[in-house]
């Protein structure tokens, strides 16, 4: 799918790579070994866009919104609810009873934050903002994805400036982890 844009347009197309994937999963039979490899890559994409809201969309939230830091915080405690997620299910291969369990509250974690998003957050904030200000924001989220760590790390800080600091770093690791072990990978 094709990125670019403002910032909702960027963070929509992630949506909708995370739910074809969450598609691919449950076309599978349980146990079926692609489900963890696509599980793995939802998880990748999920960490990125996770990062990146909160380093880019979250601060922007709380400048353009009357009750920006309420609606900034509680997308941040969803994020943290799904990592801890994910974080369980980094170590349950797919023939596990536990990866079914896992994989579907992690599903349902996360379309209800997507639509908690797209149909409350994304409209409030494109009439806050100007389409300038959501442009820059969409190139600050690309720009950011390409550093971000690609697992979960759910004792992270999730706040600038910390988050935006750390998270190069984390990501690096991150990356060279799944290098090594082909995490992710087709």
């Amino acid at each position: 799918m094709g990125h670019g844009g403002d910032v909702i347009a960027e963070l929509i197309t992630d949506h909708e790579e995370v739910e074809e994937l969450f598609g691919r999963i449950e076309a599978l039979p349980p146990g079926d070994e692609q489900r963890k490899k696509y599980a793995d890559q939802a998880v990748i994409e999920l960490v990125r866009h996770s990062v990146a809201e909160e380093a880019q969309l979250y601060p922007a939230v709380r400048e353009f919104l009357p009750d920006g830091d309420t609606v900034a915080d509680k997308e941040i405690e969803d994020h943290a609810e799904a990592e801890r997620t994910m974080k369980e299910l980094e170590g349950v291969g797919a023939g596990d009873p536990e990866f079914d369990r896992l994989i579907g509250e992690l599903m349902t974690e996360i379309r209800s934050h997507v639509r908690d998003e797209e149909d409350n957050l994304f409209p409030r904030l494109r009439s806050a903002a100007s389409e300038d200000e959501l442009m820059k924001l969409g190139d600050q989220v690309r720009r950011t994805k390409k550093t971000a760590p690609t697992r979960p790390h759910p004792s992270a800080p999730d706040t600038p400036p910390a988050n935006k600091l750390l998270a190069p770093g984390a990501g690096m690791v991150d990356r060279v982890r799944d290098a090594v072990s082909g995490r992710g990978k087709g």
